[in-house]
This record gives structure tokens, C-alpha cells and sequence, in this order.
């Protein structure tokens, strides 16, 4: 690995500092303003929807126009996002600098796209992981941040967040060369900013299908996210602080996955075996975790659930870059983005339909159907495996 991959692996890093610092918040900060569950579900749905259309256009552009100048856009609308949200005094304001952030919140693909660009076929699988343990890295520190800011205030969670990424941005500015080969810069109409590829994505050889299985990972995982935290502190009477420690062990052992654990397994198994055999993991622990409400049982098969879920997304993203043309990186992962986005909108919505405060055994309830969707989820990632498998030998 070079040096231009250490340093977009530094920006993940520091951008996933940034996200995972108001992981914690949004919910809480939501209901102070006096927004109900459903409501507040909502504030989670609005980033991701507009994350959404924002995130192809802003993967095409980079083809286009390069990765430096679209990573400095996107970081600088996340510093102002942040900032608006943490100094917010109504609650539309707040969801106006949540869809903002959303718009401007691309630039996770840009930063695939530049893996893509400094990484070889045979070493992408690694350098997306390398990429993933640092974002998990973020999430190892980014809930204890985050504790820390609360003790100011939640608001002040924001402006610790804006002022993180605005170190993204300026790493960037000064440090991180652009890194688009020029032989490959994508052409065709200006204005075509790849909208229409969020449809006609899906009928691209090797790669629709794909997108696809990641939209249905992405939503049984949101529906699990969104009620992780309340069943963790209501119906296992756990604290913040317990919680912490939760985030904490998750970002560990996604760190020591996606760095040593997925170069041990690419050494003896292909991309999509690992995938499937990850998804099954997911599929168990979900439905798993609430039968019995014991936090000892829970954190057990928690340990195993981080364990294999942090290799689904690296193995996506390297399946999707290896079955696209190089000067296509940047839309394809993009839609990928993009597709991983309005699934996010779709899950907490879904999730908060089903929970409700008052009777706190309905938060098993996402646990329970985030199980059986990711087990279907599976089976079509099996049925259509001939239709992304790429001829990749195990690494040696």
C-alpha cells in the first residue's frame, strides 16, 4: 500500500470520527426538541434520502472532475451541516442541516474510488478492509467522544463533530494529491450527472445485482440499528456508559477483522464465500440476540455477530469495484453509496412503526424481522452468486 492509500485511510478515519460522534446524539437531540419517535426516525431518514440522490452525482463528478475537488466539497458541507445542526433553536432547522449534511455526504465513495485508483485487482479485497477497519476504528472512538461532548450539551456533539471533519478537509486540501488517472477521466454530457444511473444501475451487468443485495443489507441492518440502543438500555436495563462499552468492543473487533481477519481469509477462501458466510452469521445473530433478555447471553452473541459483520461491506464494495471498468469506479461505487443511503431512510422508519416506548418488549421486534429479511437476503446473494462471481483465486 502506498502512501496516498495511508492517507485517504487518515481521512476515513477522521470522517468516521466525525459520523459515529452523532450515532449516539440524534435520537436524544430529536425529542429535545420535542419531536415523538416516529418524528424523530425521520431526522435519520431526510440525511439518508438526500444522501441518496447526492451520492451518484457526486461519485460521476469525481470520474469527471477529480477526487481531490469533490472530497473538498462534501467535507466542507459536512462542516457546515454540523455547525447549523449543533446551533440549531428550532426543529427545521435541524432537519435542514441534516438533509444538507445528506447532500454533501458523499464522500465516502470518493474515498472508495480512491482505494480503487492506488490499489491493484489482486490487493483491493485488502485495501477495502484496511479502508473499513479504519472507519471502524472511528467507531471505537467516536461514541466516547461523543460522551464527552454530551457532558457540555448534545448540541455541543455537533460542533465537535463539524470541527473533526473540517481536520478531514484540511488533510485533504494539503496533503492528499489528486489521484483519478487522466487516461481514465469519464466523458459524455455535463450536465448528465448520473441521476438517471440510479435506475438505470440496476441492469448493469455483474454490478445491478449486486447493488441490489447491498440495499437489502443496508435496510435489515438499519431496522436492527435503530432498535439496538433502546433495547440494550430499557429492556436490558443497561447504561449510557454500558453502552459506550458496547460501541467500543464492536470497533475493536471490526479493527482486527477487517485488517488481519480478512487477510487471513482471502488467503484461503474467494470474496463471495466470505460474504455468504458472513451474512449467515448476521442472519443467526439477529434472531438470536433478544430470546433471552441476559446482557451476558446478549454481549455473547453480539462478540460473534461484529465479528463477521464487519467483513459484509468490504466484500461488497470490493466485488462491485472488481466487476467495473476503471473509469467507472467512481459512479459505480457511488451508486453503491447511493443505494446503501436510502436504505438507511427506509430501516429506522420501518423500525420505528414497530416499537413503541410504552411497551419496551416491541423493540425485539426489529431484532426478530432484521433476522428473517437478512436470511432471505442470503438466499438471493446464493441463487444469483453465477452473476457477480469474479475470477478471483484465494490470495496466497
Amino acid at each position: 500500500m502506498n502512501r496516498n492509500f495511508w492517507i485517504i485511510a487518515l481521512i476515513s478515519l477522521i470522517n468516521s470520527l466525525s459520523l459515529t460522534i452523532l450515532i449516539p446524539v440524534i435520537y436524544l437531540y430529536g425529542r429535545q426538541f420535542g419531536l415523538n419517535d416516529f418524528q424523530t426516525s425521520l431526522l435519520f431518514a431526510v440525511y439518508s434520502v438526500a444522501q441518496f440522490f447526492a451520492t451518484p452525482v457526486i461519485g460521476k463528478l469525481s470520474d469527471r472532475f477529480g477526487r481531490k475537488p469533490l472530497l473538498i466539497i462534501s467535507l466542507t458541507g459536512t462542516v457546515i451541516a454540523n455547525l447549523l445542526a449543533g446551533t440549531a433553536t428550532t426543529a427545521w432547522l435541524l432537519f435542514l442541516a441534516r438533509f444538507l449534511d445528506g447532500i454533501t455526504g458523499g464522500n465516502a465513495s470518493v474515498a472508495q474510488a480512491v482505494i480503487s485508483d492506488v490499489t491493484t485487482p489482486e490487493n483491493r479485497a485488502r485495501g477495502f478492509g484496511i479502508n473499513g477497519a479504519a472507519f471502524g476504528l472511528g467507531f471505537v472512538l467516536g461514541p466516547v467522544i461523543s460522551l464527552l461532548a454530551q457532558q457540555i450539551s448534545l448540541g455541543a456533539a455537533f460542533l465537535v463533530s463539524g470541527a473533526i471533519a473540517a481536520v478531514a478537509l484540511v488533510l485533504t486540501l494539503f496533503l492528499l494529491p489528486e489521484t483519478l488517472p487522466p487516461r481514465v477521466t469519464a466523458t459524455g454530457n455535463l450536465f448528465d450527472l448520473g441521476l438517471a444511473n440510479l435506475i438505470r444501475g440496476l441492469t448493469f451487468p455483474r454490478v445491478g445485482i449486486l447493488l441490489v443485495i447491498n440495499f437489502l443489507i443496508g435496510t435489515t441492518f438499519t431496522i436492527f440499528t435503530y432498535a439496538f440502543q433502546p433495547y440494550f438500555i430499557q429492556v436490558l436495563d443497561q447504561t449510557n456508559n454500558t453502552l459506550t462499552l458496547m460501541f467500543l468492543t464492536f470497533g475493536v473487533l471490526g479493527v482486527l477483522m477487517q485488517t488481519w481477519g480478512i487477510s487471513i481469509l482471502t488467503k484461503r477462501l474467494n470474496l463471495v464465500s466470505i460474504l455468504l458466510f458472513s451474512l449467515f452469521i448476521r442472519s443467526s445473530s439477529f434472531v438470536l440476540m433478544p430470546i433471552w433478555a441476559n446482557v451476558i447471553y446478549f454481549v455473547a452473541v453480539s462478540i460473534i455477530f461484529s465479528l463477521f459483520n464487519s467483513l459484509v461491506q468490504p466484500m461488497i464494495t470490493a466485488l462491485i469495484s472488481l466487476n467495473t471498468k476503471p473509469a467507472d469506479q467512481g459512479m459505480a461505487l457511488g451508486l453503491n453509496a447511493s443505494y446503501l443511503s436510502i436504505s438507511n431512510a427506509f430501516g429506522p422508519v420501518i423500525a420505528g412503526l414497530l416499537i413503541h416506548s410504552d411497551n419496551p418488549v416491541t423493540y425485539t421486534y426489529p431484532l426478530y424481522l432484521s433476522g428473517i429479511l437478512t436470511f432471505g437476503v442470503l438466499l438471493l446473494a446464493i441463487g444469483t452468486r453465477d452473476r457477480y462471481q469474479v475470477n478471483q483465486q484465494p490470495s496466497t
